[in-house]
């Protein structure tokens, strides 16, 4: 490929393309071969992935939170034991006699009294979040992931200053949170 189209590349967020631009900048600039510069860059993506666990920790707390609390409310709603525990330790409010808790519905339209404003609220409340992080992205911001990456592409280029900085950014940037691209050679 000629520079042009790896510029190109690299600028549409294609990861093997920021790979090829910073590894042809390190050729450039230390004097050395390919394999070389290949080791270098090894060098560069394990610096970048420092602390990438930590800035992902947010969006694995945010998951972990939203899974549990769905999981949780379906026997805290159609379950008699969680039912009866809830009400014993939050509520206290009376409960129906035994012979009208013998299905999971009964069980739930028992509930429902209490359960409904917490999941009713819950359930509004995550509408509405949803519905500003939706105007956010139609405005292109994210504001802690766009935080965390500038401060991660800064955090790249102070540590590699003789290298060009804009194809550290741009690589810094298109590293995914959770796992390493896996790139093709």
């Amino acid at each position: 490929m000629t520079n042009d189209q790896i510029l190109q590349f690299s600028e549409m967020g294609v990861p093997e393309a920021c790979r090829e631009c910073i590894i042809r900048d390190v050729m450039a600039v230390d004097s050395i071969e390919y394999d070389e510069a290949m080791e270098v860059f090894k060098k560069i993506a394990k610096t970048n992935r420092k602390g990438m666990t930590r800035a992902a920790l947010p969006f694995y707390t945010g998951f972990g939170m939203a899974f549990t609390g769905g999981v949780a409310s379906i026997p805290l709603v159609f379950e008699l034991n969680s039912v009866n525990w809830f009400n014993d330790n939050f509520v206290t409010a009376e409960m129906p006699p035994l012979e009208d808790l013998e299905t999971y519905l009964e069980v739930g339209s028992a509930s429902w009294g209490w359960m409904e404003p917490i999941l009713g609220q819950i359930s509004f409340f995550l509408l509405c979040m949803q519905f500003a992080r939706s105007q956010l992205q139609n405005l292109g911001i994210r504001p802690y992931y766009n935080w965390q990456a500038e401060r991660r592409a800064n955090y790249l280029v102070s540590q590699f200053p003789q290298y060009d900085p804009d194809f550290l950014r741009n690589y810094s940037k298109i590293d995914k949170l959770a796992e390493p691209h896996e790139m093709s050679d």
